[in-house]
């Protein structure tokens, strides 16, 4: 039997956090498929935003299971990974998108051809990706969070990216669908959703990905 190959998840260490629903989504559908090896800038425990009652039970479970602790992001060598996915982090503008160290995996997994998977607000994350004055996502067709869906954050006035921007300042091509609407678009081995909505889509889109390889 062939050993499982082994997905990165990186999340936001921001205050902002990540999304409870969206990463219990992202677990559920990768931990059959994928060893999981989770990190944060620093290595910091991982904030959940928005937990309710479908998803605390769940929080309070990932938060005591060892293989839970997530790795410093610095410290990780993005050629022991097979796919990197990032859930919908709501903190991802304020730390991964200036993230040096992410800047460096991302590399590694655009030069060899390897998914990725970034979702709502986590596509801020590939924003990182910047080689000079050139983004490394350049000529890449994706989706992320719409203006319209980020407005009616209490914090947008001051979010210091906002995707649909970015991607069409720095010659990416930048699509989205109504607010909270599913929206996945895959380009080549790069998987972007729109939204938290959309979370299972992308991801299962991602572990295709990962079993055509």
């Amino acid at each position: 039997m062939c050993a499982k190959p082994t997905c990165l998840v990186v999340t936001s260490a921001a205050p902002q956090g990540v999304s409870a629903k969206s990463l219990q989504q992202c677990f559920s559908l990768c931990s059959s498929v994928f060893n999981i090896q989770t990190a944060t800038p620093g290595g910091k425990p991982v904030d959940f935003a928005e937990v309710d009652e479908s998803t605390a039970r769940w929080v309070q479970d990932f938060n005591v299971k060892p293989y839970t602790t997530p790795a410093k992001l610095e410290s990780i060598d993005g050629a022991r990974y097979q796919a990197l996915l990032i859930p919908d982090c709501p903190g991802a503008p304020n730390d991964l998108a200036h993230s040096g160290s992410l800047h460096r995996i991302l590399t590694h997994f655009i030069t060899q051809q390897k998914p990725v998977c970034a979702v709502g607000q986590g596509v801020a994350a590939l924003c990182c990706a910047t080689d000079g004055q050139q983004w490394i996502f350049r000529g890449y067709s994706l989706t992320g969070p719409s203006v319209f869906e980020l407005v009616r954050r209490p914090d947008f006035a001051n979010l210091p990216i906002i995707v649909e921007d970015f991607v069409k300042d720095s010659g990416g091509s930048y699509s989205a669908s109504q607010e909270d609407a599913v929206h996945v678009v895959i380009d080549r081995h790069l998987v972007t959703a729109q939204n938290e909505q959309s979370t299972s889509l992308a991801v299962n889109n991602l572990i295709l990905l990962c079993s055509g390889k």
